[in-house]
């Protein structure tokens, strides 16, 4: 079965877009997809047939309302896979909307994925860098100017990986 991913592409004005793929461009040599700026909402999955997978998600999407959100924290990430460090735009308006979207992902077909050894932090990626100590210093450095980028979220997006890139398969309109 293929690998399915639930993302979520953030709708944000016209000069925080450009601002944030600009930075994005400069800060993610690393990156492993080519894929914009998005917050992933349920991770690669590939024990669910995708037209069960698809029909979840298109479920949970009509019962949900569209996310306002507005991310104001620069966020280091890590993980365990490798040295990479990320820096994230975390939302601290429409942090638990959010959370509570992805949340609902991972019931049904998708509840026996969830990983209850990472807790989930909504983010956008804008920095993927072989560096955790040079992510770290672009987190402080976004965080002392000041940072606010508000957005909405109207539609969930069901991606797989394709050769080096996230693929789109299907669109959900939050509906609810």
């Amino acid at each position: 079965m293929e690998r399915l991913f639930t993302l979520a592409y953030p709708e944000l004005e016209r000069e925080d877009a450009e601002r944030w793929a600009a930075f994005r461009a400069a800060h993610s040599p690393a990156a492993r997809f080519d894929v914009a700026p998005h917050f992933t909402l349920a991770f690669g999955c590939a024990e669910v047939p995708r037209a069960d997978y698809e029909a979840h998600v298109a479920r949970v999407a009509a019962s949900t309302p569209p996310v306002s959100f507005v991310c104001r924290y620069a966020m280091l990430g890590a993980d365990d896979e490798d040295d990479r460090a990320y820096v994230f735009l975390v939302p601290d308006e429409g942090f638990a909307a959010v959370s509570r979207l992805h949340d609902e992902l991972y019931t049904g077909p998708l509840a026996p994925h969830l990983r209850l050894d990472l807790p989930y932090v909504p983010h956008i990626t804008i920095g993927v860098l072989s560096d955790r100590q040079h992510a770290k210093d672009l987190c402080d450095q976004l965080n002392a100017i000041g940072v606010c980028a508000p957005g909405a979220l109207r539609s969930l997006q069901v991606a797989t990986p394709r050769e080096g890139r996230l693929l789109g398969v299907s669109t959900h309109a939050l509906a609810g």
